[in-house]
């Protein structure tokens, strides 16, 4: 199998959550309900910012800064 991408843009947010846990806490804050919810895994990043009424790149950007540089590196950064 091929090295997940989060930049994917077939990846399903189910998908998102689950291989970067850390990421779960930007989407409570963008009040997505996301989490837990049962047609995640048929729903891609570009999906939910329709539904939800966030600019893609934003929520991309977002996702990949707490995936790369954690919680650590804002702390200290």
């Amino acid at each position: 199998m091929s090295e997940r991408r989060l930049d994917d843009p077939d990846l399903p947010v189910a998908d998102i959550m689950r291989f970067w846990p850390m990421t779960v806490p930007i989407f409570i804050a963008h009040r997505m309900l996301c989490v837990g919810c049962m047609i995640g895994p048929f729903c891609t990043l570009h999906d939910v910012c329709l539904e939800y009424g966030i600019e893609p790149e934003l929520l991309l950007s977002e996702l990949h800064a707490e995936v790369i540089e954690g919680p650590c590196s804002k702390a200290f950064g």
